[in-house]
C-alpha cells in the first residue's frame, strides 16, 4: 500500500525501537520521513538506511526552539506536514517516596510538555496544507493506574487529556489528534533498563499473555494517521494486549 505518498510525516523518538518500527513503516507506504532524537548518530544512520525521503533532524522534545527548527527544515525540504507522531518518551520505576522532584519533572518535561510542544508547532503549517493528523503515543498507564510510575503515569493521562482538547481545537481546521495506549512494549531500551519488564511471567493474566513487538503499535499508529481513520478523532487506540480490559484467565495444564 501508498497510503502515504506525497505526505510527510514527522516521528519524534525515532531513532530506535517503536519509533524506528514506525518510520521504517511509513517509509515503505512512501511517506517522506522526518526522524528526529536526540540520538544522532543512530538516527543520521536510519535516515540513510531510508535514503532520499527520510532526513534526521536533532530535536530535544522539551526544547520549544528546537521544534520550531525541525518544523522550518521540514518545511524547506518537503514543503508542508501532514503527519505528528508524537513517540518520545521516557520511563522510570521507582516509588512515589523515593522519587526526587527533578526526576518527576524530567518525565513530564519529556512525554507531557514534549506532546505540548510538538502540536503547538506543527498546528500551523497543518493549518496552511489544509488538513492532517496527529497521533500523540499515551499508555495504557494513561488508561488505568500503575504502581511505582507516578511521573510516568501522571504524563501518559496529561497526554490522552491533550488529545482530547486538541481534537476538538483543530478539527475545524481538517486535523485529526488520537492518542495510542500500548502497553508493555519488546524494544532494546526496556530489556536493556528494565529487565524485568521483559519476563513474560509477569504477563501470564493478560488475555495476550506477552510483551508487544514494535512493529504491532506501529502498524496501528499508520492505521490512525491514515485516512482509513478519516472519521475518528479524539479517540483512544489500546495496543495492549487485552491489559487494560481487565485481568484475564490463565490456561489450564
Amino acid at each position: 500500500m501508498n497510503r502515504f505518498k506525497n505526505k510527510t510525516v514527522v516521528i519524534t523518538g525515532a531513532a530506535r525501537g517503536q519509533g524506528e518500527a514506525a518510520a521504517r513503516l511509513f517509509a515503505k507506504e512512501a511517506a517522506n520521513v522526518v526522524i528526529t532524537d536526540i540520538l544522532d548518530e543512530q538516527g543520521h544512520a536510519l535516515a540513510e538506511n531510508l535514503g532520499e525521503q527520510a532526513m534526521y533532524c536533532h530535536l530535544d522534545v522539551s526544547n520549544e526552539e528546537q521544534w520550531l527548527s525541525v518544523v522550518d527544515q521540514t518545511l524547506q525540504r518537503f514543503g508542508g506536514i501532514d503527519v505528528l507522531v508524537n513517540n518520545a518518551g521516557v520511563f522510570t520505576i521507582k516509588e512515589i517516596e523515593r522519587t526526587s522532584l527533578e526526576e518527576y519533572l524530567r518525565v513530564i518535561q519529556i512525554n507531557q510538555v514534549g506532546t505540548f510542544l510538538g502540536m503547538k508547532s506543527v498546528i500551523g503549517a497543518m493549518r496552511d496544507g489544509g488538513g492532517g493528523s496527529i497521533v500523540n503515543i499515551s499508555s495504557v498507564s494513561g488508561m488505568m493506574g500503575m504502581a511505582n510510575t507516578a511521573a510516568y503515569t501522571a504524563s501518559k493521562w496529561a497526554v490522552r487529556g491533550m488529545t482530547k482538547t486538541a481534537a476538538m481545537e483543530f478539527g475545524p481546521y481538517g486535523v485529526r489528534v488520537n492518542s495510542v495506549h500500548p502497553g508493555p512494549v519488546d524494544t532494546p531500551m526496556v530489556r536493556g533498563a528494565y529487565p524485568e519488564l521483559s519476563d513474560n511471567a509477569m504477563y501470564a493474566r493478560h488475555p495476550i499473555p506477552r510483551m508487544g513487538a514494535a512493529e504491532e503499535i506501529a502498524k496501528v499508529v499508520l492505521f490512525v494517521a491514515s485516512s482509513d481513520a478519516s472519521f475518528c478523532t479524539g479517540a483512544e487506540f489500546a495496543v495492549d494486549g487485552g491489559a487494560s480490559a481487565g485481568p484475564g484467565t490463565v490456561k489450564s495444564s
